[in-house]
């Protein structure tokens, strides 16, 4: 692995950077798998909460959601972007921090992306190179991917990327999977997944985004992609944001508009190998950078964005 891929993994962003939390983050266990059932111990899924004491909750591995307060909000990620955020907030509920018995009603509701960037961020400040990943998890529901964020850390002693999902106690559930060292074959990588569909190998329709729309195929595929390439720079993009191009346009995009985005499929199935390719995409085209969110519109970005529809 060349040492400026495993240099820019050690770097953080926007949303990984600790702050004054860099000390405490060292101070969290270095195992992985404990560190990661540590943090899965502190956040409730979305998911969880709405379907109680039932499904993967039936034997109240992530506690009992009836003791959860009526007047929190049901999802609390569009408040807690960044680890710091997530970390005071932890904090805040409970003063001792990052601990394994977190009452329920002292946990932060949060879905996967927010597990991946604390994840990220507390591997980051142990000098670990480490990077979270947009794609599409297989092993939740017969049929269906469902779109999810998970991480990657470099192992120097294996000289590779380990795969792990920390979203959640998968294998104290039942379920079949080596949850903290992942095959490559059992997560569906959006870059794969996008190029399967344009080239008519797969049905674009097992793929779906959670936005209870039922959105599913290229207007999940694209969004992930674009999540993908931002996270493997160091910018790991809530749901809500999207590139200005894209925002609104995910089901009507041009062949011309499509091939572009093939290419970036290409690079994203090797990132590694393709990185000098990605970084000079990243730094260069504008159109994945301008980005619109509820708050910020194409109304906000001015010349820039007519820059970016008439080049």
């Amino acid at each position: 692995m060349k040492n400026d891929v495993l240099e820019h993994y050690k770097r953080t962003g926007t949303y990984t950077y600790a702050g004054l939390y860099g000390d405490y983050f060292r101070s969290l266990p270095d195992e992985v798998p404990v560190m990661g059932r540590l943090v899965c111990s502190q956040v409730i899924h979305r998911v969880t909460l709405k379907e109680g004491n039932t499904n993967a909750n039936e034997n109240l591995l992530y506690g009992d959601m009836n003791r959860y307060p009526w007047y929190r909000m049901r999802c609390e990620d569009d408040v807690f972007l960044t680890a710091p955020a997530l970390t005071a907030e932890l904090f805040r509920l409970d003063g001792r921090g990052f601990v394994r018995d977190r009452k329920v009603e002292d946990k932060l509701v949060v879905t996967c992306r927010y597990v991946s960037v604390l994840m990220s961020a507390i591997l980051k400040a142990k000098g670990i190179p480490a990077r979270s990943r947009a794609g599409f998890a297989p092993y939740f529901k017969e049929g269906v991917s469902m779109d999810h964020w998970i991480n990657q850390y470099y192992s120097k002693e294996e000289s590779r990327w380990v795969t792990f999902d920390a979203d959640g106690f998968y294998e104290e559930g039942g379920m079949p999977l080596t949850q903290y060292d992942i095959p490559y074959e059992r997560f569906d990588w959006t870059a794969k997944a996008y190029l399967d569909v344009r080239r008519g190998k797969t049905d674009g329709k097992r793929y779906l985004f959670a936005d209870s729309l039922g959105t599913c195929g290229l207007p999940a595929l694209v969004r992930y992609l674009v999540y993908d390439f931002h996270a493997l720079m160091n910018h790991e993009l809530t749901y809500s944001f999207l590139p200005a191009y894209l925002d609104g346009r995910l089901a009507s995009l041009t062949e011309c508009e499509l091939q572009e985005l093939d290419q970036l499929a290409e690079w994203l199935l090797e990132p590694d190998k393709n990185f000098d390719a990605l970084c000079k995409l990243w730094q260069q085209e504008r159109k994945f950078r301008i980005l619109n969110s509820p708050l910020v519109g194409d109304h906000a970005h001015g010349a820039e964005l007519s820059l970016l529809f008439t080049a």
